[in-house]
C-alpha cells in the first residue's frame, strides 16, 4: 500500500507549457493570492485511487513545507512531510519510506510563497460554471508529471487536486470540512527513527 501512495507522489509524465491569455493570467493571479491568504489549514479528505480504491482521513498543512495525512482506521498509513523530507509510515508493520519533498507535486502548495511562475509551470487552465482548475508542473523537471488543482469559483475555494502518473493513472484527493488558520504543534510534522511520529489526538 505504501508503494502505491509513494508512486502517486513520485509520479512521472510529460508536461507542456501553454501560452496564457490575459484572462488566464488574471485567474493565475487570483489563485496565487487566494492560496497565499492562509498559511495553515486542517481538512477531512477523501482519496480515490486510479483503481477505484477509496480512503478517508484528516490532513493538516502548515506553510512553508509541512503536511500530515492521517488515514482513518483500520488503514494504518500516515504521511508526514516536514523539513525537506517526506515519510510514509505503516504504523502496523513498522515500515517507513522517505522521499525528498521537492520531488512531490504537493511541494507546489507547500512553498513559503505560492507562485505559478519561475520553478512552476502552468500546463493548462480550464473553466466550468462555478469551477476553475489549473494544471501545474515543476519547470525544472517537467518529466516528473503534473498536478491539477480544482477550485470552486466566486468565491475561490480549493476543493480537490488530481495527480496523474506516467501511465495516465489518476489519484484524486477531495477536501471537505476545511478549517483555515490556527497554529499546529510542529510535532505533527516530525518523524524520527527513535521517536516515531506524534499522535494527532
Amino acid at each position: 500500500m505504501i508503494r502505491i501512495i509513494l508512486a502517486v507522489l513520485l509520479w512521472a509524465g510529460a508536461a507542456n507549457a501553454v501560452a496564457l491569455t490575459e484572462a488566464d493570467r488574471a485567474d493565475v493571479t487570483r489563485i496565487e493570492a487566494y492560496l497565499n491568504s492562509f498559511q495553515t489549514w486542517k481538512s477531512r479528505f477523501l482519496q480515490i485511487s486510479h483503481d477505484g480504491a477509496t480512503a478517508e482521513g484528516t490532513a493538516w498543512l502548515s506553510r512553508p513545507g509541512k503536511l500530515r495525512f492521517e488515514y482513518d482506521p483500520p488503514n494504518p498509513l500516515l504521511l508526514i512531510v516536514g523539513y525537506g523530507v517526506g515519510f510514509f509510515v505503516d504504523t502496523k508493520l513498522g515500515q517507513v519510506n522517505n522521499f525528498p519533498v521537492l520531488s512531490s507535486p504537493l511541494s507546489i502548495l507547500l512553498a513559503e510563497k505560492v507562485q505559478f511562475s519561475g520553478n512552476v509551470m502552468v500546463e493548462g487552465i480550464e473553466r466550468q460554471p462555478g469551477q476553475i482548475q489549473i494544471t501545474l508542473t515543476r519547470a525544472k523537471a517537467p518529466e516528473d508529471g503534473s498536478i491539477t488543482l480544482v477550485f470552486a469559483d466566486k468565491p475561490l475555494a480549493l476543493r480537490s487536486w488530481t495527480v496523474t502518473d506516467a501511465q495516465r493513472n489518476e489519484t484524486r484527493v477531495s477536501l471537505f470540512k476545511t478549517e483555515f488558520g490556527g497554529a499546529f504543534d510542529n510535532k505533527l510534522f516530525t518523524y524520527t527513527p527513535q521517536g516515531g511520529v506524534a499522535p494527532s489526538r
